[in-house]
């Protein structure tokens, strides 16, 4: 019995054993493998570091390990561990959930169906949920970050707004005393570590201290985020503020179509695009949507390189894939110039980073013989280095916009690219030169030939106004199609070594360029046309004015709108029923007049003008109605074939008054009664001598009923002076028989004597057709009622000789 116990005793300790080793052999491995997947331990910091030496640590390990600065065989795999130990440490809840847990999958850290008592016993903050937080912690609110990123007014002036139209700029408005604030300091730390990487530029206002920014921006409310593009201010609204809401901002708010579509359809149109002197990127990714990294490179070189994206796995891009042997489940880059058969640039990843997409972009972002189109491109490809030991030189080609000239640019292509010189010493170019006239005009001072086009100018920017320069010449760069290859190719290569050998002369420092000169800045070939500006500024103002319309504006707005729109068509209505009503009218006179004459005859308005004579005296003035007046122009046989048509085109646009009548009197057969009339409005009783030459042109607006006259002459006072004086000059002029114009305008007696008078008032020469030249000024003053009135006590007989 106790022997069975000891065997017993022994199975059990050898059973013991065997699982203790067992199970130090699975801790040892586990130990091993949680050593090699610890982020800590991957990028080399410490389970307490700050955010800024974890962000150190990855910066310094990705330059080592990045697969194209590194051969080390498995340095694509320890770059992709790099990263993702960076993305899981700067994330606070992803590091939280690691610290405790050891948990490493975001989706676990996001898992609602996992019971959480970690915020047990914890105040409910009733803002949590506007900002996305998941507990509250006054030492994890970062507040001093705002003061960090803090900008001014005048910052945001001279800096964010000339940057925003490179990469997008996010401002936090906050406050002091704001404690939304401090709920959301946390979160904007998350969206600053999650797309500064990306190149999202950030800075936060102080409202308290920036209240002219405030306004100008149209802050809402505190805390809030504005983004800057490209010079204009967009508000983001949304009420949960986290990374990925601000990414779908950002993706709303950047320009329409910065990667454009490509299939295997339009794939060689894109590529063959590149006359618009920009070079060509295709973006390859196994997704329906571009990652927003990609969109903000496009959005950065959009004026010098045009972007397209194309979704791998489609049935569409199955030939792109093929083509380019891309992978179906990586991203690729691809860069092309002029000759798009093969790519001059090539990047292969499964996350590209944006420092490798900037610099492979950047060194690759001009096509081989570019074109001087800007100030900006001459700048970038010729730049200006006065303070450089050693010139840069610009060797570039005169055309102009035209398919005969083609053959030139593609022989300077073809010479720049097989130059052997190094392109930050030498660069080619072509301009055009009906659209950069005053800049050419500027170099061919001192060409030889008169004809610039297709010729060949090396120049050397000394600073943005000054270039000294030398035309080369002897240079063939048009050949016929029609010689054999070998004639043609004789022809490239005794071009080649022409401009090889200046080129290398002007290289020498001890050798400088022969002449010097000013230019003007280059116009903007690819500017918007004023048509295009125009709507750009309305479609920018809709989308402001949508942007900042509220809930609490709508209902306003649309009351107004509707407030116009009634009354718009209430008077559309109204003028349409009175035309209605004006034609009713015309119908049914047009009816009478059929009905009167027997044929239809349309009103025409006319003018009447009746001889003043003793017949029809009394019609024209002694009967005349209250209100109504006779307009009678006095001429005599000799002058009336002249005086009539004028005073006809003087009184035509008053024909339709019915209140009016014109005529027209002979002076021979009315001096009598004209006499007299002048007789009875003088204040004194005394004989009339008239000369009947000097009343021709004279014009009288006869008031039948109150019995009073107005007169227009070419010399009367009135007409010269003014009605003021006129009483006055009457009255001097009636008390001087001797004066041989004395009393002339009024047509009374004159003399052959000279006076005093004559030479201080000397009276101008008139011609007949020049008499009623006042005319129609009088009668403007004649019906405002600011003419002078003659009364009368009686209308005298009318008596004709």
């Amino acid at each position: 019995m106790i022997t069975r116990n000891k065997a017993m005793m022994r199975r059990r300790q050898k059973a013991v054993v065997y699982w203790i080793g067992f199970a130090l052999f699975f801790a040892t491995i586990g130990l091993s493998l949680c050593a090699s997947n610890d982020p800590y331990t991957i990028l080399g910091v410490h389970k307490r570091a700050s955010m800024q030496d974890i962000r150190r640590a990855y910066k310094q390990l990705a330059k080592e390990w990045h697969p194209d600065k590194s051969k080390h065989p498995e340095a694509e795999t320890k770059f992709v561990e790099i990263k993702q130990a960076y993305e899981l440490l700067s994330d606070t809840d992803r590091r939280r959930a690691y610290d405790q847990y050891g948990i490493t999958n975001e989706d676990a850290v996001l898992d609602r169906n996992r019971p959480d008592y970690s915020n047990y016993g914890r105040f409910q903050d009733p803002f949590e949920h506007f900002y996305g937080a998941h507990n509250f912690n006054f030492h994890d609110q970062d507040i001093g970050l705002y003061h960090r990123l803090s900008i001014t007014t005048k910052y945001y002036e001279t800096n964010i707004i000339p940057k925003s139209r490179l990469t997008p700029q996010i401002l936090m408005f906050y406050a002091d005393w704001c404690f939304a604030c401090m709920k959301a300091a946390n979160s904007f730390k998350k969206l600053i570590d999650t797309l500064e990487p990306y190149g999202v530029v950030f800075a936060t206002v102080n409202a308290g201290h920036e209240e002219q920014l405030v306004r100008k921006v149209g802050v809402h409310s505190l805390p809030c985020v504005i983004m800057v593009l490209d010079g204009h201010n967009y508000v983001y609204k949304d009420s949960v503020f986290n990374a990925q809401h601000v990414v779908d901002f950002i993706r709303q708010k950047l320009p329409y179509k910065l990667l454009t579509p490509i299939t295997d359809n339009t794939l060689d149109t894109f590529l063959g695009g590149w006359a618009d002197n920009r070079v060509r990127a295709l973006i390859l990714e196994p997704r329906a949507q571009p990652r927003l990294r990609y969109l903000i490179i496009a959005y950065y070189f959009r004026e010098r390189v045009a972007f397209g994206f194309v979704e791998l796995n489609s049935k569409d891009t199955m030939n792109i894939q093929a083509r380019f042997k891309a992978h179906s489940n990586l991203d690729t880059l691809l860069i092309f110039n002029e000759f798009p058969p093969q790519p001059i640039a090539t990047v292969t990843m499964s996350d590209i980073p944006t420092t490798t997409l900037n610099n492979i972009i950047a060194h690759n972002k001009f096509l081989i013989l570019p074109r001087l189109s800007s100030q900006d491109m001459l700048d970038s490809v010729c730049p200006a280095e006065w303070n450089r030991p050693r010139k840069r030189l610009c060797v570039v080609l005169v055309t102009e916009n035209t398919s005969l000239h083609d053959g030139a640019r593609t022989v300077m292509r073809k010479i720049a690219l097989e130059s052997l010189f190094n392109r930050e010493r030498v660069r080619f170019a072509y301009i055009y030169q009906e659209k950069q006239n005053d800049f050419i005009c500027a170099l061919s001072k001192h060409n030889q030939s008169k004809d610039t086009l297709l010729q060949i100018v090396i120049f050397w920017r000394r600073d943005t106004k000054q270039i000294r320069y030398e035309w080369v010449h002897e240079v063939i760069l048009e050949v016929d199609k029609a010689l054999e290859n070998n004639t043609q190719d004789q022809y490239f290569n005794y071009t080649k070594q022409k401009m090889d050998t200046v080129i290398h002369r002007l290289l020498r420092s001890s050798e400088s360029l022969s002449y010097e000169t000013e230019v003007k800045a280059l116009l903007d070939e690819h500017a918007e046309n004023a048509v295009m500006r125009i709507l750009n500024r309305i479609f920018l103002a809709i989308e402001y004015t949508a942007d900042n319309l509220g809930q609490e504006h709508i209902l306003p707005a649309i009351s107004v709108i509707g407030t116009i729109a009634f009354i718009l068509i209430i008077g559309y209505l109204m003028s349409y029923l009175l035309h209605l009503e004006e034609e009713d009218i015309q119908l049914k006179k047009s009816k009478n007049a059929e009905n009167s004459n027997g044929k239809s005859l349309g009103y025409v308005p006319e003018l009447r003008l009746h001889e003043l004579r003793a017949e029809k005296y009394n019609g024209l003035v002694r009967l005349l109605k209250p209100g109504c007046r006779t307009i009678v122009l006095l001429t005599d046989l000799q002058s009336r074939s002249k005086l009539i048509p004028s005073f006809h085109k003087a009184v035509w646009p008053y024909r339709k008054n019915k209140t009016l009548m014109f005529a027209h009197m002979l002076i021979e057969k009315g001096i009598g009664w004209y006499a007299e009339l002048l007789r009875l409005s003088l204040s004194e009783s005394r004989e009339m001598k008239i000369n009947p030459r000097n009343c021709i042109g004279t014009v009288i607006a006869l008031n039948g009923h109150r019995k009073y006259f107005c007169m227009y002459h070419a010399k009367h006072p009135e007409s010269n002076r003014g009605a003021k004086r006129m009483i006055k000059i009457t009255r001097h002029l009636s008390s001087m028989p001797t004066d041989p114009e004395a009393g002339a305008f009024l047509g009374m007696d004159s003399s052959d004597s000279e006076t005093s008078m004559s030479d201080t008032y000397e009276p101008k020469i008139l011609l007949e057709e020049n008499l009623l030249d006042g005319l129609p000024n009088w009668l403007d003053r004649l019906f405002e009622g600011t003419t002078h009135r003659y009364y009368i006590n009686y209308w005298p007989d009318f008596t004709s000789k």
